[in-house]
């Protein structure tokens, strides 16, 4: 096991163990595959869009103590990044591991737990040892459920001022007990949603997944033996750590500050102010979240788990280690400082719907502060905004209740030697996908009439930002329409003399003419009608007269940069050839 000095590990001494490198080596990528294997599974067997094509959704593996051992390779981060130690943690509270039993299958959507809106449910069983009878894990999959009641199609609602608006809670209970299925919670799931059978057909898939992975799991310990297995986990965490602590100790010491502003919370006007403070000492690093807004009525708080520590890890993982494994140890010399209270770590009671419109700006702006300490690595800020546009109506005819969710891709920032990339997802994304036009046209009385890049949306700069896109939508028939857009006061800046990219927006244009904005709006919309939505761009790095003439020429023949801006920002001058 790991040396330690005081009862604290110490990474910088060897590891001493007798299992060979490349037993823990097929042990470390065994994990991970089993994870991206029940990935996979998820997407084959899930019901609704929001699963099979979105992919919204993750899964990971934990020891028996809720610590990280894995996650997939590309499931959302910011249901990975904390949450599924938090909802464990809280099952081991509650029930003790000698009632997590073999067969289990446990829940909880419990905001005082996983900190973000209630149609992301944890879902987890326990992996016991096949040789005797201990408890070594837990296979956790994170699913967005597609409406769990509240007063909105959805759950997502705008309006709400405090979490029981937003639909029922399951605080850590029992879906199968020994392999059993609990009828009073099967009943209770089928009776507070709009949407039984997609929805049911989407926890059957999260129910085969968590199998699966434990079924996998025990195979893999079986074949190499419990003591081998949880001397590999110790090895693969202390690996990771020494590793995180050696990229945090190039980091010359200091403090480093960044603000900006997010619009508003979307019931009540004026900017909420952000400060984020990095302090980094020797092979440690400090995120101090402290200074942020404090929670508010209006639905985009997050608790602690699902936001603060969520903006910490995946802003740590962007800046310092892109590359390698995400576990318990890699987060070793990471701290938090958070106190109750803030935006991202609301009390229970707060609504959390849009639990998300605040992460992909701070986590930018934490990686914004490492700037200076960073310069030939920390890339322009990314358009940073779910790009939100929620439809949802009712059959005139059947009573039947529909509903489509959709966000933007938008430009991300450009680094010291390369353009900005997309038009992807947010950082807190992953790699969820776009539902392809073919599927939404079939499945919703809409159209999409036209879906390109955004000319000008990418920040300029030597190095251009990534654009956003333009898309418009025909209303075949009355439905209504909820939008969060957020970053307008703050859109992506630009680095180094880059500027910043474009914000996004949205347009409602009415049958007869008229136009209105709608950032942060519920509005009912009538067959006729269209709605624009244009995702932002990423920012710019350096000065655009210095970049090059041809780039800019390949930028206007591509419809990436007008010819005016071309002339106007980047100084081009087409009548020499």
């Amino acid at each position: 096991m790991s040396a330690t000095i005081d009862g604290v590990r110490d990474p910088a001494q060897a590891v001493t163990c007798a299992i060979d490198p490349i037993t823990v080596e097929v042990i470390r990528r065994r994990l991970v595959a089993i994870a991206d294997e029940v990935d996979v599974n998820i997407t084959r067997t899930a019901f609704s869009p929001y699963i099979y094509e979105y992919k919204d959704y993750a899964v990971g593996i934990v020891d028996a103590d809720g610590d990280l051992i894995c996650q997939c390779t590309a499931g959302m981060p910011v249901f990975v990044a904390d949450v599924m130690r938090a909802a464990v943690l809280d099952g081991l509270e509650l029930y003790g591991k000698d009632k997590l039993l073999d067969g289990d299958i446990v829940v909880t959507n419990y905001a005082g737990t996983i900190g973000q809106h209630l149609n992301n449910v944890t879902m987890y069983t326990p992996i016991y040892a096949p040789q005797r009878p201990e408890l070594i894990g837990f296979m956790v999959v994170v699913m967005h459920w597609i409406d769990v009641g509240g007063r909105d199609v959805g759950s997502l609602s705008k309006f709400a001022t405090d979490i029981f608006q937003e639909g029922i809670q399951f605080r850590t209970v029992k879906l199968q007990s020994r392999g059993e299925p609990v009828p009073e919670m099967y009943r209770m799931i089928q009776h507070n949603t709009r949407f039984p059978v997609e929805m049911m057909g989407d926890i059957n898939s999260q129910i085969g997944g968590c199998l699966l992975g434990r079924d996998s799991v025990v195979e893999l310990v079986d074949r190499y033996g419990t003591e081998t297995f949880l001397e590999a986990l110790e090895i693969i965490w202390d690996q990771s750590e020494t590793v995180s602590r050696a990229a945090i100790a190039a980091i010359p010491d200091g403090t480093y500050t960044a603000e900006a502003m997010l619009d508003n919370d979307g019931l009540n006007p004026g900017a909420l102010t952000c400060k984020v403070k990095v302090v980094v000492a020797g092979d440690e690093m400090t995120i101090d979240l402290s200074e942020l807004p404090p929670e508010v009525k209006a639905p985009m708080n997050a608790g602690r788990s699902g936001g603060g520590s969520t903006v910490a890890r995946l802003a740590f993982r962007y800046a310092l280690l892109p590359e390698g494994d995400a576990n318990e140890g890699t987060f070793r010399p990471l701290k938090l400082i958070l106190p109750e209270g803030t935006i991202v770590s609301a009390r229970p009671t707060s609504p959390m719907g849009a639990y998300n419109s605040a992460l992909p700006l701070l986590i930018d702006l934490v990686i914004r502060a490492l700037a200076p300490a960073l310069p030939d690595r920390v890339a322009a800020a990314h358009y940073g905004t779910f790009s939100t546009l929620a439809y949802a109506g009712q059959n005139p005819e059947t009573g039947a209740f529909w509903q489509c969710h959709d966000s933007g891709f938008g430009g991300w920032g450009a680094l010291h030697d390369m353009d900005g990339g997309g038009p992807f997802r947010t950082n807190c994304h992953g790699d969820t996908r776009l539902i392809p036009i073919e599927l939404h046209e079939a499945s919703y009385p809409f159209m999409i009439e036209s879906f390109s890049l955004r000319t000008d949306s990418g920040g300029p700069g030597e190095f251009r930002g990534g654009l956003g896109l333009e898309r418009r939508y025909l209303i075949l028939a009355p439905c209504r329409i909820s939008t969060r857009i957020e970053r307008t006061l703050s859109p992506a800046w630009g680095i180094n003399g880059g500027c910043e990219g474009s914000p996004g927006n949205a347009i409602i244009e009415r049958a007869d003419g008229t136009e209105q904005a709608a950032l942060k709006e519920v509005v009912m919309l009538n067959a006729g009608d269209r709605v624009r939505i244009h995702s932002g761009g990423g920012g710019g790095y350096g000065d655009p007269k210095r970049r090059n003439r041809d780039l800019v020429q390949s930028d206007v023949r591509r419809g990436y940069v007008s010819a005016q801006a071309a002339r106007e920002i980047y100084a081009y001058d087409d009548s020499k050839p």
